[in-house]
């Protein structure tokens, strides 16, 4: 089982930042990624007090990234989409409750479970939700927030992407190797930090924007999805792949039509 090219850096908050802002700012393309990751690498880095080495291994771990198959969510990697077709840092402030009654954490958990289907590795989430201190939430006024980048594919499709830096080893002991984010680890560490309703509201804002924005849009159509990349897990191209899926690439697919009714019932209107 291969270690992680990853596996050694640091962990905690400022080095999941770093490793934001290099993926923001990257320009991926294959005749460029080489030459400019070790340079904001090196720009970005003093701040988080990384040695020459560990800089350069740090780089060197985002280029393999950016050449890893982005299965299931496309076979393309990041490398073969033009950086014209990235939209970083896209900001959003969702009204909630405008239209009506304000909704729940449980109503929306309710949702979820209505629409997800039984083979989706998240569909044991909703129940979670709803079990946990937060369910009881009214989510009413503004809901802010940013995702980390939108990628529209050759397709047509327009996917969320979240970078995450998680440790998937059970311990710090282990020693992290990409089998460490084959799809059910990754899905139980995105039920485990609530990440599934980060992504469901991220999917709710980029309907949203789409539909403003879109000529034609169509839910059904340009909604591509969602990519969380667990960096750590993401090997280049030669990254194993587990049932369809890349290390490292938890992709998930909520159903259109959740989507749009998740739109609905944060705006207050109910079925």
């Amino acid at each position: 089982d291969r270690s992680s090219p990853m596996a050694d850096l640091p962990a905690g908050a400022g080095f999941g930042t770093l490793v934001h802002a290099v993926l923001e700012r990257l320009d991926w393309a294959p005749d460029a990624v080489e030459a400019q990751a070790p340079v904001l690498v090196a720009e970005l880095a003093p701040e988080l007090g990384l040695t020459k080495s560990e800089a350069a291994q740090l780089a060197a771990a985002l280029v393999d990234v950016c050449r890893t198959p982005l299965l299931p969510v496309s076979d393309l990697a990041l490398t073969d989409l033009p950086v014209t077709d990235r939209l970083p840092e896209l900001d959003f402030d969702l009204p909630l409750a405008d239209a009506g009654a304000p909704a729940t954490l449980t109503d929306l958990a309710a949702l979820m479970a209505a629409w997800l289907p039984a083979d989706d590795l998240l569909a044991p989430y909703p129940a979670r939700l709803r079990a946990s201190e937060a369910a009881d939430a009214v989510l009413n006024g503004f809901l802010t927030g940013s995702i980390d980048a939108v990628l529209r594919l050759p397709d047509e499709r327009y996917v969320v992407v979240d970078y995450k830096t998680n440790r998937l080893a059970p311990s710090a002991a282990d020693d992290l190797t990409l089998a460490h984010y084959a799809p059910s680890p990754m899905a139980e560490a995105m039920m485990a930090a609530h990440y599934p309703l980060q992504a469901m509201l991220y999917c709710v804002a980029l309907h949203r924007f789409l539909g403003s924005r879109l000529l034609g849009y169509d839910p059904a159509r340009h909604l591509g999805g969602v990519g969380y990349l667990f960096v750590r897990g993401m090997a280049g191209a030669a990254t194993p792949i587990v049932d369809g899926t890349s290390c490292g690439v938890f992709g998930w697919f909520p159903p259109a039509g959740l989507t749009v009714a998740a739109s609905e019932l944060l705006g207050g209107r109910r079925a």
